[in-house]
């Protein structure tokens, strides 16, 4: 058998049917993947996110709002309408620890002799108790604590904390908590 040398003609592929086969292959296999692990559907109408009150030994005065206000911003993305009677789905709990001056490194010592040592970072940590009930399916039903951090320069006072740090923690635990409500992750 003798092999032919096969010339492929470039001017083929500017068809309109070969792109109308491609537009095809790709919405086809587009449309094979699903999103799996969803716990919420479209059963779920509304949601009533109760006051999150801060209940740790240290409290700062603005976290309990903060928290919460954050929390309802979140969930009002979704298809749920906020309700305060006989929600779907219900979200309460609670702050249980506070903490913005946790050290993690020790800088130099400033004075060897006395053994003064001073933080060079510092670790802020809230952890926040949650109970989540779902109405129409009471099997995703569950109770958790969420709890993170971040690290920052000792340098900063405890009102660049607050307005900063918190808010970075903050957003960390919602999307925890986002996530295992709505995305089931």
């Amino acid at each position: 058998m003798k092999l032919q040398n096969i010339k492929f003609n470039i001017y083929n592929l500017k068809s309109p049917s070969v792109f109308l086969f491609g537009f095809i292959l790709i919405t086809f296999l587009n449309s094979c993947y699903t999103f799996t692990g969803i716990s919420l559907n479209h059963d779920e109408k509304t949601i009533l996110i109760k006051n999150f009150p801060n209940n740790a030994a240290m409290v700062n005065p603005t976290l309990s709002q903060d928290f919460t206000v954050s929390l309802q911003n979140r969930f009002q993305k979704t298809f749920l309408k906020a309700t305060n009677e006989n929600p779907d789905i219900l979200i309460e709990g609670e702050i249980v620890d506070y903490n913005p001056s946790i050290p993690t490194a020790i800088s130099n010592p400033i004075n060897t002799d006395g053994g003064s040592v001073q933080a060079a970072q510092n670790k802020l940590v809230i952890t926040v108790k949650v109970h989540y009930e779902n109405k129409k399916f009471p099997e995703a039903s569950f109770d958790r604590t969420y709890t993170d951090e971040a690290t920052f320069s000792s340098d900063l006072n405890i009102n660049q904390i607050e307005t900063s740090q918190v808010k970075i923690v903050n957003e960390r635990i919602i999307n925890k908590i986002f996530n295992d409500i709505v995305a089931n992750w």
